[in-house]
């Protein structure tokens, strides 16, 4: 019988690679925002992992892509969700991130897609479609604490629920309990995750608008598909 499950990160990616048929990375502040809002406008977005700029660089020219900023930066494509509402139709973006470009390339061979709740329903038509009555995998992101472990983080929790309950049927327990952690927070999701330790840090740096925009449920109809080393809308 189809199960959905739903663990954390990079480990929950490694038990679950081989037995789930699709994996909905999610990363809402800001990794699938940023995805989702890219590939709605047509973008081709191109994970990449974090820390190497060189590399980054080079793999960007090599698939002819613009190299995504650093926030810090200011003005300029990064990972900030309100940077990518200008992309132009067609145009690819190289986009490096501690989480969300990590996650989505450790997957192996199940097929890949980036929720959020921008785009909760569609990710989760999606990935219904593509799996076929296989199992789904839904994988909250987390963050970092300074040490490099794992730390768990409320609007990730959140997000998966809503691709869970979207799915609309019960899974694993850990699966139906981000159900509920959504359900909870559906009154006050603006709220939540404004105040919640990651929008506190965005807001701090001047990116309320990028917390706001993740905070918006099931206004995109983008699904966005891994395929050939980028994601792209598949809805």
């Amino acid at each position: 019988m189809q199960k959905v499950h739903c663990e954390w990160g990079l480990n929950g990616i490694e038990l679950l690679r081989e037995r789930a048929a699709v994996v909905v990375i999610v990363d809402v502040l800001s990794f699938s925002t940023a995805v989702d809002v890219a590939a709605h406008r047509k973008a081709r977005v191109h994970p990449f992992p974090y820390g190497d700029e060189d590399a980054a660089r080079s793999e960007a020219a090599r698939v002819g892509a613009r190299l995504a900023a650093s926030r810090r930066a200011g003005g300029q494509l990064s990972l900030s969700p309100a940077s990518l509402m200008k992309l132009n139709p067609g145009e690819r973006l190289l986009l490096p991130s501690p989480n969300g470009s990590l996650l989505s390339l450790a997957c192996g061979q199940a097929r890949v897609l980036a929720g959020c709740l921008r785009n909760a329903k569609a990710v989760a038509a999606k990935a219904l479609s593509l799996a076929d009555g296989r199992d789904i995998a839904v994988i909250p992101a987390g963050e970092r604490w300074a040490d490099g472990s794992l730390r768990p983080a409320i609007e990730d929790l959140i997000g998966a629920g809503a691709i869970v309950e979207a799915i609309g049927f019960d899974g694993e327990p850990e699966a139906v309990t981000a159900r509920d952690a959504f359900r909870s927070a559906l009154p006050h999701l603006k709220q939540t995750l404004l105040w919640c330790r990651s929008g506190r840090e965005l807001v701090e740096r001047e990116h309320e608008l990028d917390v706001e925009i993740a905070a918006e449920l099931d206004v995109s109809h983008c699904a966005p598909v891994l395929r050939n080393g980028a994601y792209e809308d598949a809805a």
